[in-house]
């Protein structure tokens, strides 16, 4: 059984030519990447949200070191916010300057999240052009044993010779349609994430602000019971 699975696959290839040993080796490589970045992915836990939204309730609060304890760093989401906070914390007056640090650091997350899927999307276009390829070769071949065998051409020499040359083609939309359809799943998830990002570090710099504001209202609510006490 096992003997006939494999000589199924040699003839197969044979069948195919180059072409196609082409395309089983992007086959090889887009799993390989697909893999990797469901082990990244999974490993991160880069699409969770539950310690950064914790942190954000104990940030609102006013409770900084327990939203700090609550985030863990090795997270995008949870490194980019605990930077936020920290750089608040420390006092530093250019809001602005904190901002882009924090896009900075942002965009390096999501860098690293988005490696590798640039060879998906070649892989994706580049396998039903060397389909196409392959496939017009084929014919080429075809036609000219048709050519060299002159009037006493067989049908089925030209039948054999077009369907060969059609697998190809069938091959590289084989590989094309999984890695395209794969490709923009992971997109979609890195955009899920810089959404998520960019929303928890604006509730940061928003929550800041509204701690700040209401400060300021006791401090002058203070000040102003303490000038009517002494008159």
């Amino acid at each position: 059984m096992e003997n006939s699975v494999q000589r199924k696959i040699i003839d197969f290839l044979e069948v195919g030519g180059p072409v196609v040993w082409i395309l089983m080796v992007f086959s090889v490589i887009a799993l390989t990447i697909v893999l990797l970045k469901l082990w990244q992915l999974a490993s991160l836990r880069a699409e969770s949200v539950k310690t950064s939204e914790l942190a954000l309730d104990e940030w609102r609060r006013g409770s900084a070191d327990k939203a700090l304890e609550k985030l863990n760093t090795k997270r995008p989401i949870d490194a980019v916010v605990s930077y936020t906070m920290q750089a608040l914390l420390a006092g530093n007056p250019n809001a602005e300057l904190i901002r882009e640090e924090s896009e900075r650091r942002a965009m390096d997350q999501l860098s690293k999240l988005r490696s590798y899927l640039r060879p998906l999307e070649i892989i994706a276009t580049l396998s039903p052009l060397l389909g196409l390829l392959g496939t017009v070769l084929g014919m080429i071949t075809a036609f000219q044993q048709m050519e060299g065998a002159g009037n006493q051409v067989d049908p089925s020499v030209l039948s054999g010779g077009i369907w060969q040359a059609l697998l190809t083609t069938a091959v590289g939309l084989a590989v094309a349609i999984p890695v395209v359809t794969l490709q923009s799943w992971l997109e979609r998830k890195v955009e899920r994430i810089a959404h998520n990002m960019n929303d928890a570090v604006t509730q940061v710099f928003t929550a800041n602000n509204t701690i700040k504001a209401i400060d300021e209202m006791s401090l002058t609510k203070e000040i102003k019971q303490e000038t009517l006490h002494v008159a």
